[in-house]
């Protein structure tokens, strides 16, 4: 009679615990801000998804808009995208990839860090990103609020 070591099976137990745990972990709310003195008070997500996927360029007022893209924050921007068009990130990629090559439109501009993207905004009030609740300052106004 062959006796089996109880190791793996424990192992698999604990690393499917794991995984469950990781599931039932909520993650931040994920928000839209501005610059505190743009005009724009708030935004709905029609506007956000025609603002940040190169339809519009500009607030509905009529100001220019400038969206910014996270490039360090993987996590945040594939969060925002699939809950903003229910897009993975290599597929918003290839979209872009093929309005680039047509030349009509322009991307979101890139910030590689959150620390840039509040420095950005600070600056600049044409500006719009996505950001989690926490990283709000009191020099960003908040235009949108997934939930």
């Amino acid at each position: 009679m062959k006796f089996y070591s109880p190791v793996p099976l424990i192992l698999t137990a604990l690393i499917a615990l794991h995984s469950v745990s990781c599931f039932a972990y909520t993650s931040e709310n994920i928000v839209v801000v501005t610059n505190q003195k743009n005009d724009v008070e708030v935004l709905d997500k029609k506007g956000l998804i025609n603002l940040f996927m190169g339809k519009y360029s500009a607030f509905p007022n009529g100001k220019q808009a400038t969206p910014i893209d996270i490039e360090v924050e993987a996590k945040l921007k594939a969060e925002f995208y699939e809950a903003l068009v229910g897009l993975p990130p290599a597929r918003v990629n290839a979209y872009w990839s093929r309005l680039k090559f047509s030349g009509r439109v322009k991307p979101p501009e890139i910030e590689l860090t959150i620390d840039d993207v509040k420095q950005r905004l600070e600056e600049d009030e044409s500006a719009l990103a996505y950001v989690y609740e926490s990283y709000v300052t009191d020099k960003m106004k908040v235009v949108y609020r997934f939930d």
